[in-house]
């Protein structure tokens, strides 16, 4: 999955996905300044990756972002690192607002 998020144009599709979900690849493919095939071998690696998944609707393939795999990889190496950090933040906030009341 690292490796998938790796790159700038992956990522790209994957902001477009959020910001309106289910779309085909001509849609993408407007969005992005990459061949078609070009899209589809970065749609590709991101299905592959668990990132993306797709449904069939008639003739179309819709493409749809998949949260959870970001989730875990947040919740597993992000969230955990973050806390830490942002209670010390507070704390060193805290310590500099009493010092300056004290004053």
């Amino acid at each position: 999955m690292f490796k998938a998020l790796a790159d700038p144009t992956r990522r790209l599709l994957l902001d477009l996905l959020f910001s309106r979900d289910g779309r085909t690849l001509g849609e993408l493919e407007v969005e992005v300044e990459m061949t078609r095939f070009g899209v589809m071998k970065h749609l590709r690696v991101l299905e592959e990756a668990g990132l993306v998944v797709t449904r069939r609707s008639g003739r179309e393939k819709l493409h749809f972002i998949n949260p959870v795999p970001i989730r875990l990889v947040h919740d597993r190496w992000i969230d955990k690192y973050t806390e830490r950090h942002v209670a010390a933040l507070v704390d060193v906030k805290n310590e500099l607002e009493s010092e300056h009341v004290d004053h």
